[in-house]
């Protein structure tokens, strides 16, 4: 190794250092003692070693205490000490900043709150004369024949509306972009030279990722009930069953949905991270993403394919709507929910034996 090398190493880590630390996770001096063996001796950290890059994989951290690895640091004295619980607070911080202060990210959530406004203002437009919506039952977004007569109505459309097509987008948008976008942009080496670890940065980037999840849902929700309040009349809400609920109920229902509505998203979001775990390219993992929710949603609408339609995690999206029956129907929700869970564990350990396993070198 070369006199500038080990310098052009410690300048990497410390900028690292900074990067986290200015987000508020404090790693500035964990950076520069995790990246202080590798610089100094530019070997005996892993593979990227002998690039100067000196950014060890899970397993070297953890067989290499001195390296700052994912579970321990070493102290000035040279005992080895756990990470303080508020690393990994400060770490899910950075990440919720992150994407929440993209400009890419508030634009998302700007389009998924005009999507209730358009739908009330069309609903508006064809309900002014006192007619009614379509052409009969069936005819549009679930729950849009009923908008006219009470606007609450209008976050359940919304949400059925979106559901299918415009939430999933922004979800494979955001997750796509989670790990492969730092790749793509140089950061994820500096991020993994802190001693944060591969495993809790995973998991702070599908945290980060359910929470727009959950963002988007509400967000969709919270729009659909100002607008529906400020367009039509709102009141106590006839249920799926026929029996009628008071306007506090419902508006309870309609948050219970929003939720529903976002732990429906859980599976493709670790789907998204898996495929960002693949490529360095931000772009190629989005439209990965974007690509294979299309396809399984394909596959999900042909009937010769019904054998597998129940394993596809769109199938029970909508089983959302049993919520606005009197009592509210269980069934659906809990395979949906299920099959979440199952999507979940499958793809985000793939993601994490991915990122655990390969070596970064961008």
């Amino acid at each position: 190794m070369s006199r500038a090398e080990p310098n052009a190493a410690r300048a990497g880590a410390e900028d690292g250092g900074r990067r986290i630390a200015s987000n508020g996770t404090g790693a500035g001096t964990g950076a520069g003692r995790a990246a202080g063996p590798g610089a100094r001796t530019g070997a005996g950290a892993g593979p990227l070693a002998a690039s100067g890059i000196g950014i060890p994989t899970a397993a070297e951290s953890a067989a290499a205490p001195g390296t700052g690895g994912p579970s321990t640091a070493r102290t000035g004295t040279g005992a080895v000490r756990a990470p303080r619980w508020w690393w990994s607070l400060g770490l899910f911080r950075s990440e919720l900043g992150i994407v929440f202060r993209r400009w890419r990210t508030l634009a998302l959530l700007a389009v998924l709150a005009g999507v209730p406004l358009l739908v009330g203002i069309a609903v508006r437009i064809e309900t002014g004369d006192g007619g009614s919506v379509g052409r009969g039952e069936g005819d549009g977004p679930a729950f849009i024949q009923q908008v006219s007569g009470n606007g609450l109505f209008l976050t359940f459309a919304a949400l059925a509306a979106t559901l299918p097509f415009f939430l999933p987008m922004a979800i494979g948008v955001v997750a796509g972009d989670a790990v492969a976008g730092e790749a793509g942009g140089g950061t994820l080496r500096y991020l993994l030279v802190a001693p944060a670890g591969r495993t809790r940065l995973l998991l702070a980037k599908f945290t980060a990722v359910l929470a727009f999840c959950l963002a988007g849902a509400l967000t969709v929700a919270l729009s659909g009930l100002v607008v529906g309040a400020v367009l039509f009349p709102v009141g106590d809400v006839t249920t799926l069953s026929g029996t009628t609920v008071p306007l506090a109920d419902g508006i309870l229902r309609a948050l219970l949905i929003a939720v529903l509505v976002a732990a429906s998203l859980v599976g493709l979001a670790a789907l998204g991270l898996f495929v960002s775990t693949l490529t360095d390219s931000g772009v190629g993992a989005m439209a990965g993403t974007v690509g294979l929710l299309i396809t399984v949603q394909i596959v999900d609408g042909i009937p010769q394919l019904h054998a597998v339609q129940p394993y596809l995690f769109p199938h029970y999206w909508l089983s959302f709507a049993d919520v606005l029956r009197d009592p509210v129907q269980w069934t659906g929700i809990a395979r949906n929910l299920g099959l979440q869970a199952l999507y979940a564990a499958v793809f985000g350990s793939a993601a994490w034996a991915r990122l655990t396993s390969r070596d970064i070198t961008a």
